[in-house]
């Protein structure tokens, strides 16, 4: 009797040791016993695929093997429901429209504010759904553009002059006198006839002087 209570636990041990042993040889390789788990002491198993996912599954089987969908959902354990289930609410083309109709004009709008206006406009939509939306557009990839740029796709194109006085360009050009004290420039040019109307150069400038400035050009040559 001493003998087989011996013997069984010889056994667990062994048995336990085995079990130990290949939890570390599964650590070691980055793999569970499950398949997409990371380490064997956090259990989880890999995502399921989506019913989009699943249904190209299920043609892509069918292409391959020529076989029908029962037969190809049998073999993949999918229910069958899932590949003849058509959504009842439709492709909603006008709403997905709308959407980018909102970020094409306001670019700087994300998902919370696109939901706002959304509501606003009558829409009964979820922020879910809108995010849907969102990401199968492609609206979600980073904006790379700078503020200004943006702010530029915002203002109408310019229109070139036809005519003398008609648009102005100024700008400040700085310099620096033999005593370093530096100097600004105030430059007025017509943009059709290249004319500098007025180069009004101060050690310090100030609005009022600008405002001076621009009035007196105006009283010579009109306002533009």
């Amino acid at each position: 009797m001493a003998q087989e209570v011996c013997r069984a636990y010889t056994l667990e041990d062994e048995a336990s040791e085995t079990a130990r042993s290949t939890e570390l040889a599964l650590e070691a390789v980055g793999r569970g016993p499950f398949l997409g788990q990371g380490n064997a002491s956090r259990c989880f198993v890999k995502k399921a695929l989506r019913p989009a996912r699943k249904r190209l599954l299920i043609d892509e089987v069918r292409e391959t093997w020529n076989v029908s969908v029962r037969k190809v959902c049998k073999a993949l354990k999918i229910d069958r429901s899932l590949y003849t289930y058509t959504p009842k609410r439709g492709d909603q083309a006008a709403l997905k429209l709308r959407i980018k109709e909102i970020c094409k004009t306001r670019v700087r709008f994300g998902i919370r504010w696109v939901h706002v206006l959304l509501r606003r406009e009558g829409w009964e939509i979820n922020p879910k759904r809108v995010r849907r939306f969102y990401n199968e557009l492609g609206l979600q990839l980073r904006n790379k553009t700078t503020k200004r740029e943006v702010k530029a796709k915002l203002r109408l194109d310019r229109s070139e002059p036809t005519h003398t006085n008609q648009i102005w360009a100024m700008d400040f050009v700085h310099d620096q006198l033999a005593s370093g004290r530096k100097l600004r420039i105030l430059t007025i040019i017509d943009s059709y006839s290249r004319f500098s109307s007025v180069t009004d150069p101060r050690l310090s400038s100030k609005g009022e002087n600008l405002v001076e400035t621009l009035e007196r050009v105006c009283r010579g040559t009109g306002y533009p």
